[in-house]
């Protein structure tokens, strides 16, 4: 009897110290398990999303987010069933998904970037030789002169009626600047509602007269580029290979984040347009979890932190960014003087541009 009882307290104890090991293990879960989040995202902030810091950053918060990515204006047309947000990148197209979705106001904004005209060297220096352009001292960033610009483009100048251009044979044929499809990308979009606006006497497109009245520019400006990307990463990609048109819109953000891995390049020229347009990168929170996340990029410190490694400007502190890119500066309009944001036309209008402009 007495070897049966010692038999049975070892089995006691035995499973004491399973159980302890067990709840041990299911608390150590408890304080590392993550809530998984889905979202659909703008492209342009695809490689934040996977940074590792960034996805370690989430976690320490207790979040891991999984996102898929899409044309911001082409969001509209997917069923967002099923996911927790979606992050377009401005807020026209917010706010037009955050009406179909219901999503409760005010949506969480947690960083922007402007539109900047990427060029070659080459083509900025006759740019600026041609008064369409002013570049800095250095030679490496400047102010692309709109109205100058869209002028040239109403009469349909080429390179080589611009002095300088014969000396570079890469500039030919009909002066434009690639954008991409304003009826799928955001960026596009942009592109349309800062050059309307000066279109339109330095006024915010908002009237049937109004389209009429910038229209016909603004299908000059898309149909001379024939086919155009989805995605501003595929047109940014094109531009630092060498291929395609010398000059391209896209956001300072991409521009920034090159920046940060290759230390500039003799052939690069970042020109900000006099006038342009912020993308105010937007979450539409679809549930709890997706604000709780849009909130969270607004505010923790170490993930604003990231944002502008990855060449983003945090909402409301100017001088995070100024800070960490200083060592760009020579490429980067940092407070971005002499620049004027101009208003972004309802989403209703811009689709109704970019229809016309594509039409």
């Amino acid at each position: 009897m007495r070897r049966i009882a010692g038999i049975v307290l070892a089995v006691l104890l035995i499973g004491g110290v399973v159980a302890a090991v067990v709840a041990g293990r299911q608390g150590d879960d408890k304080g590392t398990a993550t809530k998984t989040v889905r979202g659909v995202i703008g492209s342009e902030k695809s490689d934040f999303f996977a940074d590792p810091d960034v996805v370690k950053a989430l976690a320490a918060k207790g979040y891991t987010v999984k996102t898929e990515a899409s044309g911001s204006w082409a969001m509209d047309g997917l069923d967002l069933k099923g996911y927790d947000f979606a992050f377009p990148s401005s807020s026209a197209p917010a706010d037009e998904l955050a009406e179909k979705y219901h999503a409760r106001q005010p949506l969480p904004r947690p960083f922007y970037s402007p539109l900047v005209v990427v060029a070659h060297r080459s083509a900025a220096e006759v740019l600026a030789a041609n008064g369409l352009a002013v570049l800095d001292g250095k030679g490496s960033k400047g102010t692309l002169k709109m109205a100058a610009y869209l002028d040239a483009a109403r009469h349909d100048r080429t390179w080589q009626q611009l002095k300088g251009a014969k000396a570079h044979g890469e500039l030919s044929g009909t002066l434009f600047i690639t954008s991409t499809d304003p009826e799928t990308s955001n960026s596009g979009a942009l592109y349309l509602a800062a050059a309307s606006y000066v279109a339109n006497g330095g006024r915010v497109v908002a009237s049937d007269a109004d389209i009429a009245r910038t229209a016909p520019l603004l299908k000059k400006l898309v149909s001379v580029q024939g086919a155009q990307q989805p995605s501003s990463d595929s047109v940014f990609r094109d531009f630092i290979s060498g291929a395609g048109n010398p000059l391209v819109c896209l956001y300072e953000s991409q521009v920034v984040s090159l920046l940060a891995d290759t230390h500039g390049t003799d052939d690069l020229v970042v020109l900000y347009p006099d006038t342009t347009v912020n993308s105010d990168h937007t979450i539409v929170p679809l549930d709890d979890a997706g604000r709780e996340l849009g909130e969270l990029l607004s505010t923790d410190p170490a993930l604003r932190k990231l944002a502008v490694k990855h060449g983003f400007r945090p909402q409301g502190d100017s001088a995070e960014f100024v800070t960490a890119t200083a060592d760009r500066a020579a490429y980067l309009n940092q407070t971005l003087t002499g620049v004027r944001q101009a208003p972004v036309p309802t989403s209703a209008v811009l689709h109704e541009m970019a229809r016309r402009a594509r039409g």
